[in-house]
């Protein structure tokens, strides 16, 4: 049986198209996406570049694959392949992201596309209640939302960094009698934070259960011997 290269080995050892990543992103993407290896996922990544990185996936994801990049360049229609489509469009646009999710459910979104703080918050509020119910939502360079030139700043209103502050809130909704239990705290199990990438890991979310362990019929005393 042929050995699984891992996600670092393929893109180090890449010959095709142009993959651009922060190294230490990889060791991120193996603990989150991991899971979906063998299983034919859909995946969406926003941001195609060169090209790269959607071959990157397919190889790493395996066989049945299907992945969708979403680009505003046309010239990135060049990279599509098979089981990979180029679709051409702005990812703030919610036209192209309701064709789009009309005809796919998708396991994995990836946005690497602007990184400019509108966007970020469109796509996210436009995508995450639709994607799988076990799915995963990844925004990566996140370093941007301190940043000016992409509309981000320290504490900034419209930062993305904000929404995901507010949504670690929406995740305790539970516990928050003046926040309301939204479907975002209904089908999240995680907000995992990164240095310049978040992830939200999605699960439907039952009651909260609060229970307790212990020997039955002994009393503390007896645990003092």
């Amino acid at each position: 049986m042929k050995k699984r290269r891992s996600l670092h080995e393929i893109f180090l050892s890449n010959g095709g198209p142009v993959v651009n990543k922060w190294l230490h992103y990889f060791d991120i993407y193996e603990k989150h996406f991991a899971r979906f290896v063998g299983t034919a996922p859909t995946i969406l990544e926003i941001g195609v570049f060169k090209g790269g990185s959607l071959y990157m996936w397919q190889e790493y994801f395996g066989e049945g694959t299907r992945i969708v990049g979403l680009d505003i360049n046309p010239e990135c229609k060049q990279y599509a392949g098979e089981n990979i489509e180029v679709v051409i469009g702005s990812q703030d646009d919610p036209a192209v992201l309701d064709d789009l999710l009309s005809r796919y459910q998708f396991d994995i979104v990836l946005d690497d596309g602007s990184h400019v703080m509108e966007h970020l918050n469109a796509s996210f509020r436009l995508i995450y209640d639709r994607i799988s119910p076990d799915g995963v939502y990844m925004l990566e360079d996140l370093h941007t939302c301190y940043l000016p030139r992409w509309g981000g700043g320290l504490k900034r209103e419209g930062s993305f960094m904000e929404t995901v502050k507010d949504r670690i809130d929406d995740l305790h909704a539970t516990y928050c009698k003046d926040l309301p239990v939204s479907d975002f705290t209904r089908s999240t199990a995680s907000i995992n934070i990164y240095d310049s990438i978040v992830a939200f890991e999605k699960r439907p979310q039952g009651a909260r259960l609060h229970v307790k362990s212990g020997a039955m019929g002994l009393l503390p005393s007896d645990f003092a011997r």
